[in-house]
């Protein structure tokens, strides 16, 4: 067991949390109407991160040589340092402090097909074609997911003030 290591104590606490989601999720209540057990979509996701935190746990056990690359740090000291070794989880925790501002005045359609695009541009550069492929894979994504919570799922998504109508 030279191989444990904390990816692999990560790896099995997250898999004691998802056992604990997935017996918290007997507490659902199950309502006299519908076929569809209120509990059935969140076991469904529980079972996912299961299914990915053991892939994790494998792979942590085995000792990846990339994985042992991440336990050195060729960070810089300091503050900027730091600024810049952290660069991309903090943009993303920036650009969506500034979606979930947003979201009453845009709405969720606009606001989310903004932060798609911005956000891949920050973490995949701006040249080339890049900004087009990113504009195009935002309008699809977004785009879709909208129309099938909007229209086929009758879900109120929050409008914006553009949208309002919808």
């Amino acid at each position: 067991m030279e191989r444990f290591n904390r990816d692999s104590v990560i790896a099995i606490a997250l898999l004691l949390f998802c056992g604990v989601l997935f017996w918290s999720s007997f507490d659902i209540r199950t309502p006299n109407y519908g076929v569809l057990s209120p509990a059935t979509w969140p076991r469904v996701v529980i079972g996912v991160i299961i299914f990915l935190s053991l892939i994790y746990l494998a792979q942590s056990l085995r000792g990846d040589p990339e994985t042992e690359t991440l336990e050195k740090s060729d960070r810089e000291p300091g503050f900027r340092g730091w600024i810049k070794y952290w660069r991309n989880p903090l943009w993303c925790f920036a650009l969506f402090f500034a979606y979930l501002s947003l979201l009453p005045v845009l709405g969720m359609l606009i606001d989310g097909i903004l932060f798609v695009y911005v956000l891949m541009g920050v973490l995949g550069g701006w040249d080339g074609k890049k900004p087009l492929v990113h504009g195009f894979i935002a309008v699809i994504a977004i785009g879709s997911m909208w129309s099938l919570f909007t229209f086929g799922l009758d879900v109120m998504l929050p409008p914006g003030m553009f949208m309002g109508h919808f």
